[in-house]
């Protein structure tokens, strides 16, 4: 056998559906595993543990290893971010440091084998792509969250510290309030507390959630869920160029224009 036909079996097997499911299978095993090693457990059963966690290491090394000798192009599989991390993991994974001083690095490397979940399933690493996309525009409406916030926290400051100040005592502490008041932890109890002294300060509370919990938020998850609409009319488009449908692709493109120059007018 050449390496030309071993590179195509190896090819094939990486693409392989039910060899993507046992490489998942192990992954969420090894997440099990983590978790039984935060239980007080008899000492055999962490020997049985420590087996299985070699176990996975080493089919986690297979799996890198046939994605790597499958690649057409060696010199462009590190140009993948995430093949870049998972080959640290496993790197990392195979060095026998439990004894040592950076045995807290190999649990902690452990523990990020879970995110190699991500980089198994296309779609989980779709809807990371478009929230990383979206930071930017994301970046944007969190600081104008920010500076509500601050606005809000300097009024509460002011006029309620005397009322509570283990609550409105300063700014950091009336911020962590606000946030409170924002996930609807009890938020009801310190607005009549409030009241109790100033009777209109319920204004104060359903302005703030209505700018923060109602507003804001929902601009957030307009964002994502934008592109993440883009991402997937950008990966049926590469889908087109690689079927040679160009009246597909040219649709496509059509209407992500026809959307933008929409919105574009809206803004």
């Amino acid at each position: 056998m050449n390496y030309t036909s071993l590179q195509a079996k190896l090819n094939g097997l990486r693409s392989n559906k039910i060899f993507e499911l046992f490489v998942v299978s192990v992954i969420v095993f090894s997440a099990v595993v983590i978790g039984v090693k935060t239980y007080d457990v008899p000492e055999g059963m962490l020997q049985v543990v420590g087996v299985l966690d070699w176990f996975i290491t080493f089919v986690f090394l297979f799996e890198i290893t046939v994605r790597f000798l499958g690649e057409e192009h060696k010199s462009r599989f590190f140009h993948s971010a995430w093949n870049v991390f998972d080959t640290l993991i496993v790197i990392v994974s195979l060095i026998p440091i439990q004894d040592s001083e950076l045995a807290l690095v190999g649990r902690l490397v452990r523990i990020f084998r879970v995110l190699r979940m991500v980089s198994i399933i296309p779609e989980l690493r779709m809807l990371l792509n478009s929230l990383i996309k979206a930071m930017p525009q994301l970046g944007y409406v969190m600081l104008l969250m920010f500076i509500i916030f601050y606005i809000y926290a300097a009024i509460g400051s002011t006029f309620f510290a005397a009322i509570n100040p283990v609550l409105w005592g300063d700014i950091s502490v009336s911020l962590l309030t606000l946030f409170r008041v924002m996930t609807f932890e009890d938020w009801t109890d310190v607005m009549y507390e409030t009241m109790a002294v100033y009777p209109l300060s319920w204004t104060f509370y359903l302005t703030f959630i209505f700018f923060t919990a109602f507003a804001f938020l929902n601009m957030i998850i307009g964002i994502v869920v934008n592109v993440l609409e883009e991402e997937h009319m950008r990966e049926k488009a590469e889908a087109a160029d690689a079927a040679g449908d160009p009246t597909l692709r040219d649709l496509q493109n059509q209407l992500l224009e026809l959307k933008n120059l929409i919105q574009s007018k809206q803004a």
